[in-house]
């Protein structure tokens, strides 16, 4: 009898695994169907946390970006409730002293968005203030009946002098202005904060009697990367009375309780690439300081919860942390430090409980619940359910040195689902932009990341922290600096040779894509290195770095944080370090992708890739695909299934296939995976 049951058993394990439902891997089409949470806040004394959506379209129906939906969850019985809005939905946040959740929406019918309220239990929508243009952003007063918020004024129109109205370009720009109201205030009782320049952040002190803002010179992409500054105001008269010389970048102010105190998460000065330190200064003015220069990871988040304890959220290297910091920057403290998930954003309620939005190697962006005291983090949403029935391939830390030895470099990889040790696979290379970014250990597959749907097609894929990346310090970051595409695109090669070293990669099948930054090694790769690369997919990428200072928004944060010297002090050098300069080593098949309304890397980078190629490698394989309507990255639905559909065709033309030909650009939907 025990025999027979055996016997039946190992049957049915075998009739499990060979039915193909454990086998199902990833395919375009769930990347394509993929949700995701994008923010999330609590509300410890009502109960509930309030979560928003990012649910994509059908990108066989309608070429639009992913619509945005606001959701409650009661902490004691976990149930739902779906919150009914005409639009999509930003801005989410609590305001003090009343229950519920605030954020930003457009009604129906209405030209600008609305703060609005959600009541928790019936889920009734309340709109609570409206001005005359876009609410950007807002912040509510300790009283919870004043708001700061940042605004632009309507421009004014006039009758064209022509029957056809030019772009005047870079004129006419209209600053982002700060606004103090109360929620029941008509136009003339708004009151105008008197700083000039364009607004981007804005915080109250303690006691809702002061205004912390920042504001860059004029509303120009380069001025607010770089040139944002701190002013406190008082908020009846708008009047500046206090500034802070901060330099550099700047993400996040905040307050010491007391009120006499500014944290800064900021740069260390204006040459920092990221505003990832804490900066900390008086409130009445001054320098900031770094309270803890040499930490060797990225402060991502800052909260001040005690005069002389902040709440961090910080990443070193793949690992994300939440815990706290001494003002002094001593007693770095970390409670939740997590090897295997993405810690996105954290909101803290003034109980100490926190949601957060991450991701791990299994699943995408969901909320997590942190209760004050413990050390574990509740995940309480479930998006993507389907998930459960993917076979994903395993995804794992790697460490590797540099061939200089001055760095020990991270990554991750993510192995074939059917990974055998000993066996030689294809490999992709996914190179991150920036290349002040970093990939942390959570989930690695979107539209433009092939991850675990190339995983599926037999393809491991390696995500390199090169040096360069944030999360590993100052040092590391800054070790870049007037260097492009030296040492930090020799890391990148080495993680290659380790990798196949380790038995893992085959020398011969070698793919590697990027975008941005990550583009422009992916050129790099396809030129320079392109012996050791046998297909390229290059993403918004960079080609020319003498025409792109020349094409881009950000010539000023290219200078400062990247290059340290000017263009026109070494044009040739500047030319040497362009993969158009080494197209005569190209033998790397190209396809190359872009925006065509990119203001970040002009989309003529990547059309002087392409003609170079043309030109000079005629029999070369080599493709330009153009996206309306798409700016730095793809956006919309069908855009980004389109992308991902070309890019996994391409690797498999010339990583899986024996002397892959130019493919056709007719998109096939064979392998797509589309479901009803």
């Amino acid at each position: 009898m025990k025999l027979l049951f055996n016997l039946l058993l190992f049957v049915f394990l075998l009739l499990i695994q060979t039915s193909g439902i454990q086998s199902q891997g990833m395919t375009p089409w769930d990347v394509a169907m993929t949700e995701i949470v994008s923010a999330a806040a609590i509300d410890n004394q009502s109960g509930y946390v309030a979560f928003i959506r990012s649910t994509p379209a059908n990108p066989l129906e309608s070429n639009t970006p992913p619509s945005s939906s606001l959701h409650i969850i009661s902490l004691e019985s976990g149930e739902i409730r779906d919150v009914e809005l005409s639009s999509g939905v930003s801005g989410l946040s609590i305001r003090p002293g009343h229950s519920g959740f605030t954020f930003l929406t457009r009604f129906e019918d209405d030209q600008s968005n609305s703060i609005a309220q959600v009541c928790v239990k019936s889920g009734e929508v309340t709109r609570l203030f409206q001005f005359n243009t876009n609410i950007a952003g807002y912040q509510w007063n300790p009283d919870g009946e004043r708001v700061a918020f940042m605004a632009r004024l309507p421009q004014k129109e006039t009758q064209p002098q022509l029957p056809y109205v030019p772009e005047i370009f870079e004129e006419g720009l209209v600053n982002q202005k700060a606004w103090v109201a109360n929620v029941n205030s008509t136009w003339p009782d708004i009151k105008k904060m008197k700083v000039s320049g364009s607004t981007y952040l804005i915080e109250w002190s303690p006691k809702g009697d002061k205004l912390a803002l920042s504001a860059a010179p004029t509303p120009h992409i380069d001025d607010r990367f770089m040139f944002q500054r701190v002013r406190v105001v008082d908020p009846t008269t708008g009047n500046v009375i206090n500034e802070i010389n901060n330099r550099g970048k700047i993400v996040q102010i905040t307050w010491s309780p007391d009120g006499t105190r500014l944290a800064l998460l900021a740069g260390d000065d204006i040459h920092d690439p990221i505003a990832g330190r804490i900066m900390m200064v008086s409130s009445t003015g001054g320098d900031p300081e770094n309270i803890f220069s040499d930490f060797e990871g990225k402060f991502e988040q800052i909260e001040w919860v005690e005069d002389d304890q902040i709440q961090v959220r910080t990443s070193e290297s793949t690992a994300s942390i939440y815990g706290t910091i001494n003002t002094d920057g001593s007693n770095y403290t970390k409670i939740i430090d997590e090897a295997e998930m993405a810690i996105n954003r954290f909101h803290r309620a003034p109980n100490g409980d926190a949601v957060f939005v991450g991701s791990t190697p299994r699943f995408p962006n969901e909320v997590f619940l942190y209760r004050s005291g413990s050390r574990v983090l509740e995940r309480i949403t479930h998006h993507n359910e389907w998930l459960k029935d993917r076979h994903l391939g395993e995804q794992r830390v790697v460490s590797y040195l540099a061939r200089d030895g001055k760095f020990e470099i991270d990554g991750m990889l993510i192995l074939p689902k059917d990974y055998q040790q000993g066996q030689r696979y294809p490999l992709i290379v996914m190179v991150h932009g920036g290349p002040e970014a970093h990939y942390s250990n959570g989930w690695l597959t979107n539209y433009s990341m092939p991850g675990q749907v190339a995983a599926d097609r037999g393809f491991a894929v390696f995500y390199p922290n090169y040096r360069g990346s944030t999360g590993r310090g100052i040092e590391f970051i800054t070790s870049s600096q007037m260097d492009l595409s030296g040492a930090e695109f020799d890391d990148v090669v080495d993680g290659v040779d380790f990798l196949i070293q380790e038995g893992i990669a085959d020398p011969n099948r070698v793919g590697v894509t990027g975008g941005s930054y990550g583009g422009y090694a992916t050129a790099w790769m396809s030129t320079y290195y392109s012996d050791r690369f046998a297909a390229g997919v290059m993403f918004v990428g960079i080609s020319n770095n003498i025409s792109k200072w020349g094409t881009s928004d950000i010539p000023e944060e290219l200078f400062l944080v990247h290059t340290k010297q000017r263009l026109w002090d070494d044009w040739l050098d500047n030319l040497k370090r362009s993969p158009i300069y080494y197209v005569d080593k190209a033998q790397t098949p190209l396809l190359i992708m872009h925006g065509k309304e990119d203001t970040r890397v002009h989309p003529g980078q990547s059309l002087e890739m392409y003609r170079h190629l043309r030109v000079r490698k005629p029999d070369l394989p080599v493709r330009l695909v153009w996206y309306p309507n798409e700016g730095h990255g793809n956006i919309r639905a069908s855009s980004r299934f389109d992308y991902n559909l070309r890019m996994l065709e391409w690797f498999e033309t010339f990583l899986l296939e024996e002397g892959g030909q130019l493919p056709s650009s007719e998109l096939k939907f064979e392998r797509a995976g589309i479901t009803d």
